[in-house]
Parts: C-alpha cells; sequence; structure tokens
C-alpha cells in the first residue's frame, strides 16, 4: 500500500453516461499502482446500504446525503473513492464538495440521445411510456455542474480518453503520480 492521501472523485451525469465504466477503469489503473481505492456505485449501493429509497426528489437528496457521509469516511481515512451517481441536483452535489476533503468533480457530459441508445435496461424506454417516474433526463431535470475540475465529453471521446484525462487531472491536483 502506497503512502497516500485519501480523496473522493465524484463522477456525475445522466443515466447511461459513462459514469460507472470511467470509473470501473480508473480504479482498476489506481489498484495496479497499489492504491487503495473504494467504488461507491448508484445501482450497487441502491441494492443494499439505499434500497429503502425510491426517485423522488426526497429519496434522491437522502440518497445522496447517505453516500457523502461513506465517501466522508472513507476519504478521511485516506482511502481513494470513486462515487458515480447521476446526483442531479447541484444543492446536494454542493453539500457532498462542502463535507468531502479532497473532493473532485467530474462531470460526464453526454447528450440524452446517445445516453437512451446506450440504456441496455431499457429504462429511458420504460420512462418515455410512463413506466418509470422520476426519471433523470425525461421527467426528472438533471442539473449541470457549474465548476466542475473536469469535464469529459463521452459521445465524442473513447473510455480510453476519458480515463486518461481523469488522471491527468488527479495527478495534476497532487493526488497521485503515474
Amino acid at each position: 500500500m502506497k503512502n497516500q492521501q485519501g480523496f473522493t472523485i465524484w463522477f456525475t451525469g445522466l443515466p447511461c453516461c459513462g459514469k460507472t465504466t470511467i470509473a470501473t477503469q480508473v480504479a482498476l489503473i489506481l489498484k495496479e499502482k497499489k492504491y487503495m481505492v473504494e467504488r461507491l456505485d448508484g445501482d450497487i449501493i441502491r441494492q443494499g446500504f439505499t434500497n429503502d429509497l425510491g426517485f423522488t426528489k426526497k429519496d434522491r437528496n437522502e440518497n445522496i446525503k447517505r453516500v457523502t457521509f461513506i465517501a466522508k469516511m472513507l476519504t478521511r481515512n485516506n482511502v481513494v473513492v470513486l462515487a458515480s451517481f447521476v446526483s442531479p441536483y447541484k444543492k446536494q452535489r454542493r453539500k457532498a464538495r462542502k463535507e468531502i476533503k479532497n473532493f473532485i468533480e467530474v462531470y460526464v457530459r453526454c447528450p440524452v440521445k446517445i445516453c437512451m441508445k446506450r440504456d441496455v435496461k431499457g429504462m429511458y424506454q420504460q420512462a418515455l411510456e410512463g413506466k418509470i417516474k422520476h426519471f433523470t433526463g425525461v421527467d426528472d431535470p438533471y442539473e449541470e455542474p457549474e465548476h466542475p475540475e473536469l469535464i469529459v465529453d463521452t459521445d465524442i471521446e473513447s473510455v480510453e480518453e476519458s480515463v486518461n484525462k481523469v488522471l491527468q487531472k488527479i495527478e495534476e491536483l497532487g493526488y497521485i503520480s503515474r
């Protein structure tokens, strides 16, 4: 294990924009370099830790509040946290930034039409048909970050390009050395 400083990379963006894909690749590279890394992913967290919550604004806010607490604790204990959550509301992301020391916001930007094409679970289609309510990008808003540390455009960048941009940013900020 390296003598490392904890930090959280918070990947935010529409469903199916590439948050999990990029975070997973970044985690693999950092683990290969012997960094202690923990992945917090929306789908996994909702299966267990926040399975009592739905997708109303109140429940989404509670979900992010709980995840922020976990990320804060891990970061404080010198773990690299890669959090990938839609986290559609600016206010909740600002709260996360305020609470978590060494917070890096990565906006995984992608047009909703491309996200819909990538959707292997059919969630967007179900939302368009009214079968899923409060779906971000369909009948619930996504508030774009105002000042993220990094923007990756997954509709025009390869996964490798986006991953390299993340690694370059955290190296530039002094959190890792390559």
